[in-house]
């Protein structure tokens, strides 16, 4: 191979991965650079922060190496001689985005690691896994090459698409549909339950596989579950043919429990929502996508579709798996709501702009996130809801259709707005547009509730208390007090001249280290004084209670179509409806 690296993690204690890349026959003035961020997660992250002691030789003899900016650097060679640079990258980052080393477990993207080859990029790499602790594991989806540990891939992008896993790990194989699957788990308990685990996950493939092709061949042979499980953390990362996933040990099941709640049923929409991810956006991708540049930010107003689509997915395909009932998936879509009803920022940014953003808004939260923006994630799933609704309503098809009909159209060619609109066009029988136009480029509210009602789902709203009520979101359980994060706009809060960052230690002359622990004394409606810290200040500030905040939606299964004399032929046809349309939605 032309451009190959060597990973040694022989020092986990010092979180250090050593690589070693060698080029044969370099350019005279060789180009290389770091990736500034990883695909999947909308951020410049600055990988090249982490490189430690770059240098370069020829033939053994040291090569000048200069930087150009903070992520590129120009080796001057001279001859055909291979050109190998080492350096090391400091690891450690727990998240799935980025690289980790310590004594119990490695893991890494190529986008942290692996240094790009300008002008080489089409060609094929190798990766090889030097040094590890005694007894460690590698894990990952690469296609393996010649020689102990070492992988290859086509080019630059399938390197860095592929995640890798070090350590000692619980591991299982299984195989759906044509495909092999592969489960790998790290940091679980003792009791952990691997056979539940790959049971489920199991039939989440087999449902996601039959989505897309039926009874035909999906477009991967070989595909590869990573999960780290911590004492706290949530997350995922799609790839072509994996995904990296971070959940709370607690959360998965463990033996001899029938039923792990709602962290397990939270955990099986996280892999489900990585997995649908294998198709929506790594091959059916935004047309802006289908050329990655690694340098700056890539752009696109789609997120909203690739990102709140799979969201809206990713717990409807856990039901349809079986795996959880209609009740629990309603709990869901109901904190769904409640999610985006608590955020002003709807009235502000639409999601066409939220998705444009992401960069700098959503990726870069802050104490103003929940006023300044919208979640492409939450709102998008709920648009994706009410189209699905919508399509359904109107007995023209669903969104399960549009989905599929892009995948026809589009995969491998990228997919841009009009043939979304176009695709919601041909199911429905009719343009969408205005539809897209309110919900997507709009600020409108979504008609979630009505929409919903002709579904066969009641929507029932409880007036917000407590914090809610208030427009504010806290930390709780610090040492010293209650923690103000986020003051909503238009809120009591607001009014009162509470701010972020604020310490809250007593309302009415009580203590508190919860702020719910105040309700036990505090009339609705009348003003309250809180006292707070602020730049080391003491403040007390006076609270009036009684601008509207959004109010709690609970969302359950209406009953069955009604009869009796009462009921007129109008209304018994109408209910009769909605239970065939929820039928057809959720399942019987």
């Amino acid at each position: 191979m032309t451009v190959s690296y060597r990973v040694d993690a022989g020092d986990p204690a010092a979180h250090r991965y050593c690589v070693t890349l060698t080029v044969a026959h370099p350019a005279a003035a060789q180009m290389l650079s770091l990736p500034v961020w990883i695909p999947g997660s909308y951020l410049v992250r600055e990988f090249a922060r982490h490189v430690v002691g770059l240098s370069a030789t020829q033939g053994g003899q040291p090569v000048d190496v200069r930087p150009v900016d903070k992520s590129t650097w120009v080796a001057d060679c001279s001859g055909a001689r291979a050109l190998v640079v080492r350096y090391e990258v400091h690891a450690f980052d727990t998240s799935v985005r980025a690289a980790f080393l310590d004594a119990e477990r490695g893991f890494f993207n190529g986008t942290s690691l692996c240094l790009r080859v300008h002008g080489r990029e089409d060609e094929p790499h190798t990766l090889r896994i030097g040094a590890l602790p005694r007894g460690w594991q590698v894990a990952t989806a690469m296609t393996e090459g010649p020689g102990r540990r070492t992988w290859v891939a086509a080019d630059y992008d399938e390197l860095v698409d592929h995640p890798f896993e070090l350590g000692r790990f619980w591991r299982t194989a299984f195989r759906v549909a044509g495909v092999d699957f592969e489960l790998v788990v790290t940091g679980a308990w003792p009791t952990f339950d691997g056979e539940r685990l790959a049971a489920d996950v199991r039939r989440l493939c087999a449902v996601q596989i039959g989505f897309w092709h039926g009874r035909g061949q999906a477009p991967f042979d070989r595909y590869v579950f990573l999960l780290h499980a911590a004492d706290d953390g949530y997350g995922g990362l799609e790839h072509r043919s994996s995904t990296a996933l971070l959940a709370a040990r607690r959360d998965l099941p463990r033996r001899g429990e029938s039923d792990r709640g709602d962290g397990y049923a939270a955990l099986l929409g996280l892999i489900s929502h990585e997995f649908f991810h294998a198709w929506n956006i790594k091959r059916l991708r935004p047309r802006e996508f289908m050329s990655l540049d690694y340098t700056r930010e890539n752009t696109t107003h789609l997120l909203w579709f690739f990102e709140g689509v799979t969201s809206y997915y990713d717990d409807l395909f856990v039901l349809r798996a079986g795996l959880i009932d209609v009740p629990r998936y309603l709990k869901s879509l109901a904190k769904a709501v409640n999610a985006l009803a608590a955020t002003p920022g709807r009235h502000a940014h639409s999601l066409a702009q939220s998705s444009f953003d992401a960069w700098i808004k959503y990726y870069r939260a802050d104490e103003n996130t929940p006023n300044a923006t919208v979640s492409y994630y939450g709102k998008g799933a709920l648009a994706a809801l009410a189209f699905d609704l919508t399509l359904r309503a109107a007995g023209r098809g669903s969104l399960d259709d549009v989905m599929c009909l892009l995948w026809q159209r589009c995969a491998g060619t990228g997919v841009g707005e009009a043939d979304i609109a176009q695709a919601l066009a041909d199911v429905a029988g009719r343009p969408m547009d205005a539809e897209m136009a309110a919900w997507i480029h709009g600020t409108a509210e979504l008609p979630l509730q009505p929409l919903l009602a002709a579904a066969g789902v009641d929507w029932a709203s409880e007036p917000a208390t407590g914090a809610a009520a208030l427009g504010l979101r806290l930390s709780e359980g610090v040492v010293s007090g209650v923690q103000v994060r986020h003051v909503l706009r238009g809120s009591a809060a607001e009014a009162a001249g509470l701010s972020p960052g604020d310490e809250l230690l007593a309302v009415d002359g009580w203590r508190i280290r919860r702020f719910d622990d105040a309700r036990q004394w505090l009339v609705p409606g009348r003003a309250f004084e809180v006292l707070l810290t602020r730049d080391q200040r003491v403040r007390q500030l006076q609270v009036q209670p009684g601008v509207a905040a959004a109010p709690t939606v609970t969302l359950a299964l209406a009953p069955g179509a009604r009869s009796g004399p009462d009921v007129c032929d109008a209304a018994r046809a109408g209910s009769t409806a909605a239970m065939a349309l929820r039928r057809d939605w959720l399942g019987s």
